[in-house]
């Protein structure tokens, strides 16, 4: 087996559904040095059966109560993964969207803030204005705005959401930073040790 001397870096970026996470990782995985790999939720949704769709990417609001306790299963499985190409020297960028808002507190970040534990992990928030994130979803999918002119509930409680507790070692907001410029800030971050982990769990004591 290939000998580590040290664990591989590893980028969490946390943010909506289009707030341009992929968009900074792919600029991650073409342009910082190491293999960078790609683990995200649309990757173990691409992986999922029909039948437990949306998997991970469930939004909030606690709408499929049934499929909660895999949702936590296959978060716990992709930080597992996650630790593991890390300890065996493999960089890794990852574009979720974390947020507690299902029927019952799953308490997804904790409990993968201590699977990662050990290993240096910079914790990125990816921020976008909620307008913006309207005018991409308009732009991507065709799906906007309600009839009555509101923005959908599970994205509102996506915006409200996927920033709880807020605490990052390094926030971007796309709305203003193009992805490349966003990789920069992340990539001169890098050169400080990562605290944002520490400060979260010794918020959960």
């Amino acid at each position: 087996m290939l000998k580590v001397d040290k664990p591989a870096k590893v980028i969490i970026l946390n943010g909506t559904p289009r707030s341009g996470k992929s968009s900074i990782a792919s600029v991650i995985q073409k342009t910082f040095d190491g293999v960078w790999m790609n683990v995200g939720v649309d990757q173990f949704m691409q992986m999922t059966p029909e039948k437990y769709q949306p998997g991970m990417g469930l939004r909030p609001g606690g709408e499929r109560p049934d499929l909660e306790p895999l949702i936590k299963i296959m978060y716990q499985s992709m930080f597992e993964a996650t630790a593991q190409f890390s300890r065996l020297g493999l960089n890794v960028v990852m574009d979720v969207g974390l947020h507690d808002g299902y029927s019952v507190p799953l308490r997804i970040l904790p409990d993968c803030i201590h699977i990662l534990d050990g290993l240096p992990v910079w914790f990125v928030g990816v921020r976008c204005p909620l307008e913006i994130v309207m005018e991409r979803r308009i732009n991507t999918w065709n799906v906007g705005y309600n009839i009555d002119g509101k923005v959908p509930e599970p994205v509102a409680l996506w915006q409200q959401l996927v920033h709880v507790p807020g605490i990052y070692d390094i926030e971007v907001d796309t709305s203003i930073l193009s992805p490349e410029e966003c990789s920069r800030l992340i990539q001169q971050r890098l050169e400080e040790p990562p605290t944002a982990f520490q400060i979260i769990r010794n918020s959960e004591t």
